[in-house]
């Protein structure tokens, strides 16, 4: 039997501006660490970040898929609807 291959879309909200990050990785434990640890380009300057959301595909295309929609302005509503608390409690 072969073990599928995950690959996952989050997104994470950065504490210093109120922004979110959304991403995509096939090891999630391991790119949050990055992103923590001041790692990745694109959070380094806005540390702390908390992971607030994340979704899992088995397909690598698929996850990116989900990473591009959920970063137009129907997917923003999409997370905005689905997270009612999580998008606004600090």
């Amino acid at each position: 039997m072969i073990k599928p291959c995950w690959y996952y879309t989050y997104v994470l909200k950065c504490q210093k501006t109120s922004t979110f990050y959304t991403g995509c990785t096939s090891n999630l434990k391991q790119r949050l660490k990055q992103h923590q640890k001041g790692e990745v380009y694109s959070t380094k300057y806005k540390l702390p970040v908390e992971l607030i959301y994340f979704e899992g595909c088995l397909d690598k295309a698929d996850a990116f898929r989900r990473e591009r929609y959920l970063k137009t302005g129907m997917g923003k509503r999409y997370l905005k609807n689905r997270m009612k608390k999580g998008l606004t409690e600090g």
